[in-house]
């Protein structure tokens, strides 16, 4: 009798195990840690943002420090690693610098679109009618411009400057987010549960914030992370045409530029620089997919 009650306490304990295991295993940062490329574009991410929070600190040189007797010099030469610029500013310091605007400005944009985006298709999915037609007749005439053509206009109206150039992303990325927050709230507005708040009397501002935002998060995370490689490409792109990030202050897309008229005589300017914006959107674009792949259950293995 004793044997049975203890091989009934184990099985037991050997179930609860199994279920602790099994919730464990299933939970979200798991399932993240077992896709490869997402972990790899994950620290991509890490390495990216450290060099821009500890670029005072990594830099050997001031960024902005000009040497007219060492330029153009090509890397490991000296004490410069990855040589020098046309001004015969160290090359490191200033990629580390500029990784820390250029992160800035692409988190500080995709969050400014985010916001508005979010708050745009949340009044436009729930309220519906004219509200809607309205709203999303705006975002249309701000789609029928293409992005980095919207970016540049944006910037030739605000002026040049770290948050001109925020400003200017973040309206360009405003539609795209009030499209995805739109199309979720649509569906999510006429749930059961939504039925049950306004039966209940819940005021249309609680169901918004308090029930259907939520259920929009999943798409507006992945949403975000995807995003933020592309605001990485438009300050680079508005930097490089010498529409944002204004030299002497340092950014990939001006240090890019900067390396266009010697590409012959020191192409490490432009290569180095590049190579940075390359592996910084392939990181985020990794870290997005993989985050995707968590939150949609259709994606699910």
């Amino acid at each position: 009798m004793e044997e049975k009650v203890l091989s009934g306490s184990i099985s037991k304990e050997a179930q609860a195990a199994m279920i602790r295991k099994e919730r464990t295993a299933n939970n979200a940062w798991h399932k993240f840690c077992r896709n490869k490329s997402a972990v790899v574009g994950l620290v991509i991410v890490c390495l990216m943002i450290l060099m821009g929070v500890l670029a005072p600190l990594l830099s050997p040189y001031d960024p902005n420090q000009i040497n007219v007797l060492e330029t153009y010099l090509p890397p490991f030469t000296g004490s410069h690693l990855l040589g020098t610029d046309d001004l015969g500013r160290d090359l490191l310091s200033r990629l580390l610098y500029g990784a820390q605007m250029s992160i800035v400005v692409a988190i500080g944009a995709t969050v400014l679109g985010g916001v508005i985006g979010i708050l745009l298709g949340l009044i436009s999915g729930y309220a519906g009618g004219v509200v809607d037609a309205v709203i999303m007749r705006i975002m249309d005439g701000m789609f029928a411009f293409p992005f980095i053509l919207l970016s540049i206009l944006l910037v030739t109206i605000l002026g040049s400057g770290v948050f001109n150039v925020i400003l200017a992303i973040g309206i360009g990325n405003v539609p795209r987010f009030a499209r995805v927050v739109r199309s979720k709230v649509i569906v999510t507005k006429n749930e059961e549960f939504c039925n049950a708040e306004r039966i209940l009397g819940a005021s249309p501002l609680r169901i918004m914030f308090s029930h259907i935002l939520p259920n929009t998060v999943s798409e507006v995370v992945v949403y975000a992370t995807l995003n933020i490689g592309s605001a990485i490409i438009s300050e680079a792109s508005l930097s490089f045409l010498g529409l944002g990030i204004l030299i002497p202050t340092p950014s990939w897309g001006n240090i890019l530029r900067g390396g266009r008229g010697c590409l012959t005589t020191a192409p490490h300017i432009a290569a180095f620089s590049g190579l940075l914006i390359f592996v910084a959107v392939i990181g985020f674009n990794l870290v997005g997919d993989g985050i995707r792949d968590v939150m949609d259950p259709k994606m699910k293995k």
